[in-house]
């Protein structure tokens, strides 16, 4: 299975957890019914902003996680 079609997984599980259809969490969300089918069907080319929008919603969080994350952590978050 897919990054993607773990993630459509999780983000269907929750709709339906939080009795929403596709048309109400778009709604919701603020973006059109067709993003939340596009989704759901694991496509891959979705903006993160529109992700970011539904994740808020239905109270999903992503954690990144690197090798080089505790090492920025380490440097006091300098960006350069």
């Amino acid at each position: 299975m897919t990054q993607s079609q773990v993630l459509a997984d999780v983000i269907r599980m929750h709709r339906k957890a939080a009795r929403l259809s596709r048309a109400q969490l778009a709604e919701i969300a603020g973006v059109g019914k067709t993003v939340i089918y596009d989704i759901e069907k694991g496509k891959e080319s979705i903006r993160l902003n529109t992700l970011r929008k539904v994740l808020k919603v239905l109270n999903i969080r992503i954690e990144l996680t690197s090798p080089l994350i505790e090492s920025l952590r380490n440097t006091g978050n300098e960006k350069g």
